[in-house]
């Protein structure tokens, strides 16, 4: 299944709920998503058996690697029989999820058992004062460090990411690469990018790969290596000691558009062509009056045949209100 520019579906990311129980500034300000903010009521959102029978679908059309996000994916209730219904679907050759660590060490055994093949954690510091001005409610860095560590003596491999931001926490690059070197994790870096309108993003606060590549091997010598399948947004490096790598994703300084592979469905049901897209197409109207999943495939093979989207390539030629990140899960 192409796109109008000749992008195959290959990568559907489901978000399972808009709640999270951080307030990363970047994502979930706590001005906007405060005590009052009104979150999704339960019936709106997409049911276990609807989020299987999109999974279903995507497949249909290509899908391979399915993903699990918020919100905090890991305060959906159940989520542990998802994963078992979602990894008993054929053709899905790896299943993930995102999540901020806080609830893994009580949940990572469980998703393992239930078919999880690896996890991710969004980790942006490891200094005590920093990480809890980033999340927003003072979390505690050692519950969500706990949390990996359980996760892999569970099986599940981690990868780390942290999204970097000027004046912020850009002091982190080298002590992260420290810890998951020790600790054998992969690190992943993320360019601070425009996603939303709430974070208040600033051009000038975006360290850009080239910035965060200089700094890594300014300690630890590395060079790039290739991309391992097509549509990988990260560029990735191997360090010249042979002790793991480390990648960075790049979208603002350096886009991939041209291979991206990925549909983002929120948590009400809305699929979105693009991180950067102001509006999502029903699919949950699709899944509640569709008699059987044909219609669904067709929905989907509709919405995706009509792809063109490019933001980050188009960035500074067009303006548009784009979906929050914490919406459609990153």
């Amino acid at each position: 299944m192409l796109d109008t520019l000749h992008r195959p579906l290959r990568d559907l990311r489901l978000s399972l709920t808009d709640r999270c129980n951080f307030r990363c500034r970047y994502c979930m300000p706590v001005e906007v998503f405060g005590p009052g903010y009104q979150f999704l009521p339960r019936e709106e959102i997409l049911t276990f058996d609807e989020l299987v029978r999109t999974v279903r679908a995507s497949v249909e059309l290509g899908v391979k690697k399915i993903r699990l996000t918020g919100g905090e994916p890991l305060m959906r209730r159940g989520v542990k029989d998802l994963v078992t219904m979602i990894s008993a679907v054929p053709g899905v050759e790896d299943l993930a999820i995102t999540t901020n660590g806080i609830l893994l060490n009580h949940q990572a055994e469980g998703l393992a058992a239930a078919g999880l093949d690896r996890v991710t954690v969004s980790l942006d510091a490891l200094d005590e004062e920093i990480f809890a001005r980033m999340n927003g409610v003072g979390a505690k860095v050692d519950r969500v460090l706990l949390g990996i560590k359980t996760a892999r003596l569970h099986g599940l491999p981690v990868k780390v990411n942290m999204v970097v931001q000027r004046g912020v926490n850009e002091q982190e690059i080298l002590p992260m690469i420290r810890w998951t070197r020790e600790n054998g994790v992969t690190l992943r870096f993320i360019e601070y990018m425009d996603v939303g309108a709430s974070n208040g993003w600033k051009m000038e606060e975006v360290v850009t790969a080239k910035e965060i590549v200089e700094i890594v091997t300014s300690e630890f010598p590395a060079k790039p290596v290739a991309a391992t399948y097509p549509g990988e947004v990260a560029k990735r490096w191997t360090f010249a000691d042979g002790e793991g790598e480390f990648g960075v994703i790049s979208s603002v300084t350096q886009p991939f558009c041209g291979d991206c592979s990925r549909l983002r469905i929120s948590a009400e049901g809305k699929a979105f062509t693009c991180l950067f897209a102001s509006e999502g197409a029903d699919l949950r109207a699709a899944l509640r009056n569709a008699d059987d999943d044909v219609e669904v495939l067709d929905f989907l093979r509709g919405l995706w045949g009509a792809r063109k989207d490019r933001y980050s390539e188009e960035r500074g030629l067009i303006s548009r209100t784009k979906a929050e990140m914490s919406y459609l899960g990153g």
